[in-house]
């Protein structure tokens, strides 16, 4: 055979493959996904065929193996047979109309009810909130459950890793969870873990990828969530991670970033929702089902006290928990809506409940840094601003270099959430997270206060402004957005 007809054959069998790609594409990828998402990937492939596709069979499923989504199926049954103080949820004061359906979608997505005779405390300042969460460790009588995304052993949180090696010590039960890429790309880690087996605690790597020991698994898939529990009488959850507040990283230090965090010290019955996550994810990584942990301290009625519900979500679960409870308050809402989110890139139906809430006259607000340290999503952040700020939402820029990394919303005077969760597609569909929705004007007074504090600490940016940005800029946030359904 000639070179020349040898050449015409594999042009022609390389072009049949390519057409072949991108026909299968169009059939498969756009099945039960959001247009949003099936576009991306489509781009991807229709751009880069070859390598598209190899990332598509890599990372386009967004659900867990099966046998990890039918233990969290097993621990929902058990939650719903065992939850405490549903009978201590108050009705002295009014309830909006709109909030007990949202909370019956809560239980029914997340197995977590509604609970009442809560107590919770804003903590706001990063290493006041560590201490916090150390001294809560050395009252520890029967066990420690601590689950962060990443989790570090460095100056900063070197009293944490002390609170729980006195603990271990004293014959508390101490068990560790950090999830591994995340704590694995953080400075520090391999000193972590001699640590962890230094001071003697049970500790577990979330969602590992381990491919010598057979553990091979979707690597965008991580578990995001943060929280603490100490005895079932005391849990923490939010947006920190156990880290000094620059990640250790020197980029960080030269530029002089640092992050702003929130976390919330809850008591009552929630506690026991917020424990069923770990007991959850500790069984998921080590077979091992903590029944007796699951049950609920005994807590006495409190005046004043707080509804609340754990909303967990992620690819454990079928639907996208944490943003349908999102958009079900956002088009609650009558009076107003203040939001606080990281890493903000919402998407189509998010975008429209926003949008929609400030054209109806509503006062809507958002909280989000000047500065960022991811600069993919950072600009595909920005790509949404013109349409908020067109559509009446103020937007506040939390001055540099301050990372404000704080999660949370408040809905009227009534409502707020506040967790691990940013409002965007990460959050949504590949991550792990926790969110408890909290019922109380007290609570919601509280974080208004905070908001104010963010108010002063930021500028307002305005259409104008906007606008008048470079076009190059322009063209950057505009590409990035492109990439914002598989970040």
């Amino acid at each position: 055979m000639e070179t020349s007809t040898l050449t015409l054959i594999i042009i022609g069998i390389l072009v049949a493959v390519d057409f072949g790609i991108r026909v299968a594409a169009v059939i498969v990828i756009p099945r039960n996904r959001r247009p949003q998402t099936a576009t991306a990937w489509l781009l991807a492939v229709f751009f880069l065929p070859y390598i598209g596709i190899l990332l598509f069979l890599l990372l386009g499923s967004r659900y867990l193996p099966k046998r990890r989504r039918a233990k969290q199926d097993e621990i929902n049954r058990y939650i719903l047979e065992t939850t405490e103080g549903v009978d201590q949820v108050s009705h002295d004061e009014p309830w909006p109309p709109w909030l007990e359906p949202i909370a019956e979608l809560n239980r029914n997505l997340g197995a977590m009810p509604l609970v009442g005779g809560n107590q919770a405390t804003l903590l706001t300042d990063y290493t006041d909130t560590l201490a916090t969460m150390s001294a809560a460790i050395r009252q520890a009588k029967k066990y420690v459950h601590a689950e962060f995304y990443i989790l570090i052993h460095d100056t900063t949180t070197a009293p944490f890793f002390a609170a729980l090696e006195e603990a271990a010590a004293r014959g508390v039960t101490v068990r560790v969870l950090l999830d591994h890429l995340a704590s694995l790309r953080a400075p520090g880690y391999f000193r972590t873990i001699r640590e962890l087996k230094r001071i003697g605690v049970s500790w577990q790597l979330m969602l590992p990828i381990q491919p010598f020991r057979g553990k091979i698994q979707r690597p965008d898939l991580r578990n995001h969530r943060k929280l603490l529990v100490v005895d079932g009488t005391v849990a923490f959850t939010g947006s920190q991670n156990i880290i000094d507040p620059s990640y250790n990283k020197r980029a960080n230090r030269r530029r002089k970033l640092h992050w702003k965090d929130l976390m919330v010290q809850f008591t009552g019955p929630i506690v026991g929702g917020i424990n069923s996550l770990f007991v959850t994810d500790w069984y998921s990584e080590t077979d091992e089902l903590l029944l007796r942990e699951t049950e609920p301290a005994r807590t006495a009625k409190v005046p004043n006290a707080l509804g609340a519900q754990v909303v967990p979500s992620g690819p454990g679960f079928e639907g996208e928990n944490n943003l349908r409870l999102f958009n079900s308050l956002l088009y609650a809402a009558t009076e107003r809506i203040i939001i606080t989110s990281p890493y903000f890139v919402p998407d189509e139906t998010m975008l429209y409940a926003i949008t929609t809430a400030a054209q109806s006259g509503l006062d809507v607000q958002l909280f989000v840094s000047e500065i960022g340290d991811q600069p993919v999503v950072y600009h595909a952040q920005r790509s949404y601003y013109e349409a908020l700020l067109r559509a009446g939402v103020r937007i506040w820029l939390y001055k540099a270099p301050t990372v404000l990394h704080a999660k949370h919303f408040t809905i009227d005077d009534d409502v707020s959430v506040i967790g691990s969760s940013n409002m965007d597609m990460r959050s949504f569909s590949l991550n792990l997270e926790i969110s408890v929705m909290v019922r109380g004007t007290t609570f919601v007074k509280a974080l208004r206060e905070l908001e104010d504090s963010y108010r002063t600490n930021s500028r307002e940016l305005t259409l104008d402004e906007w606008m008048r940005r470079p076009f190059l800029v322009k063209v950057l946030d505009n590409v990035a957005r492109l990439t914002s359904a598989v970040q």
